[in-house]
């Protein structure tokens, strides 16, 4: 998977910067959306790891996302099928949608709770995340009866568990050495 993750990255950079240059970031993620679906079709990714030539993969992935794609979107799709990327596709859209949060200043923060959260809870959450993490925060709230009370926290590389169930095994821990 990492060797996915840099094969993708420059990939996705220069799509990335491309779209900011060209003022039409939105437009290059849904050509990114579709192009990544396309490639994870099993027909599709089943005769993209044939051994078709480079001429007739690129036709064929061109012809099969159509009108979805524009001419530019074209050019970046003929320019992974002669390099041999287009099963990158899928990751490429990972590391372009992190570059566009990071160029937003925005982070998606996942939040799990026993309860589901009120709206002024979720709102005071949210202000005080984007206050902590100096960026604008897009909540995606789950409600996961195990926690047992509190909330776990995840945005990023950072965990914030301020549930009883992660109190209760952090004790259990601390008493176990």
């Amino acid at each position: 998977m990492s060797e996915l993750t840099t094969v993708a990255r420059p990939y996705a950079k220069a799509a990335f910067d491309f779209a900011v240059e060209a003022k039409a970031v939105d437009t290059w993620l849904e050509m990114l959306v579709f192009a990544a679906e396309v490639a994870q079709n099993d027909t599709v990714a089943g005769y993209l790891n044939g051994d078709k030539g480079v001429e007739e993969v690129k036709n064929l992935f061109i012809s099969v996302c159509g009108e979805q794609l524009n001419d530019k979107g074209q050019n970046f799709i003929k320019l992974l099928a002669e390099n041999q990327r287009l099963l990158a596709l899928p990751e490429i859209l990972v590391q372009f949608v992190e570059l566009k949060a990071d160029y937003e200043q925005e982070v998606s923060v996942d939040v799990t709770s026993a309860q589901k959260l009120k709206a002024a809870e979720v709102k005071t959450l949210s202000a005080a995340l984007e206050k902590r993490l100096a960026r604008k925060v897009k909540l995606n709230c789950t409600v996961d009866a195990t926690v047992v009370s509190g909330l776990v926290i995840k945005a990023g590389d950072m965990v914030i568990d301020g549930s009883v169930r992660g109190k209760l095994n952090r004790l259990a821990t601390t008493l176990q050495s």
